[in-house]
């Protein structure tokens, strides 16, 4: 399975391309503000383009898929979208054939109601739900309380081997693990919900302590 990173622009924007090497057949996520960049790497390599997902629907993530519809005739996926070739719906648990890879849909609510994350492999494309180190913003009522839900109860039970991918360069890294984020990032080591919520409405003051940028 082959993995591209692409900084794409915007406020320090990631997307990504993810490839069955054997079949040539790739998915890109998140081409938000450099589609070319993304369709140059699929064409150099001979990847064949068979799905475009964005993995929720701020501008910031979706502004390039006009163009990028318009030059790989492809459909861009958001959640609920229906795939024009399987006839599948975006939705919590469904999988999409990519060659010989399975893409898994998980629903992670929180930052937005219709964020997902894209597990492929040993690949988890995060978008805004989970960052290195880090997590994606919510308010202090029901999107803390989905995004929690999310990360600990979706996101945390995949094993601690998946690789994680984040839709931005917030973080220490530009990618970690799950098992690396349930040991080290600070909100997946709160106790509950209280603690978690806490913890974001003091973010400003735990990173000046912290010294974290």
């Amino acid at each position: 399975m082959l993995v591209k990173q692409i900084l794409t622009g915007g406020d320090r924007n990631y997307g990504y391309v993810v490839a069955d090497e054997k079949s040539a057949s790739a998915a890109i996520v998140d081409p938000s503000y450099a589609p070319e960049k993304i369709v140059r790497f699929c064409r150099e390599n001979d990847l064949k383009i068979k799905y475009v997902f964005c993995t929720h629907g701020h501008y910031d993530h979706t502004n390039g898929n006009s163009e990028i519809e318009s030059v790989t005739g492809a459909k861009v996926l958001l959640y609920g979208d229906t795939d024009p070739q399987t006839g599948l719906s975006v939705k919590d648990g469904t999988t999409l054939p990519l060659g010989g890879l399975d893409v898994k849909i998980i629903h992670t609510p929180g930052h937005t109601l219709d964020s997902i994350c894209i597990h492929t492999g040993d690949a988890l494309f995060t978008g805004d739900t989970l960052f290195v180190g880090k997590v994606g913003g919510t308010d202090f009522g029901a999107g803390a309380r989905a995004e929690y839900d999310s990360l600990f109860n979706k996101l945390l039970k995949l094993p601690e081997k998946t690789r994680v991918f984040p839709g931005h360069n917030y973080g220490t890294a530009p990618e970690s693990t799950i098992g690396h984020e349930k040991q080290t990032n600070p909100f997946l080591l709160q106790a509950d919900f209280e603690s978690f919520v806490y913890l974001k409405q003091n973010w400003a003051e735990y990173k000046r302590k912290h010294g974290i940028a």
